[in-house]
């Protein structure tokens, strides 16, 4: 389940990478698709930073950790860190659906990372066995 995670959580890396590119570029993005999807116009808001710390940054060192996390067997913290990262995709989720009206490919994909991450975080806390000491 840890590998599983970890991949996940490096996935979450690239997808997080790809969009704080996106943070300082202004170059007609690849996923500019239409009027409803369009990286740029939500990575430009004033949503997608923290002070002067890009959102796109903190899904960086988010998902590193969750790798971290999970590749040392921390099933309760791989577990507490994976719900407060859901939550936070979740509210930036309503600020794209509610304030923007304008969704990223990028935002989207790791919204799904994180839920996946999560899920598979409750299972592996709740059900996953221990390993016995030999």
């Amino acid at each position: 389940m840890r590998y599983l995670i970890a991949v996940l959580a490096l996935a979450g890396v690239i997808v997080s990478v790809l969009a704080f590119r996106i943070h300082y570029s202004n170059a007609v993005e690849p996923c500019d698709i239409n009027a409803r999807w369009d990286c740029g116009i939500v990575n430009h808001s004033r949503y997608s930073a923290v002070g002067h710390l890009p959102v796109a940054a903190i899904g960086i060192v988010g998902y590193l950790a969750l790798g971290v996390l999970a590749f040392t067997r921390r099933r309760s913290l791989t577990l507490l860190a994976s719900v407060i990262g859901l939550a936070y995709a979740l509210y930036l989720t309503n600020i794209e659906a509610h304030k923007l009206e304008v969704w990223c490919l990028y935002c989207v994909s790791s919204q799904v990372i994180i839920a996946l991450i999560t899920l598979l975080a409750i299972f592996w806390a709740f059900f996953g066995r221990p390993k016995q000491p030999v």
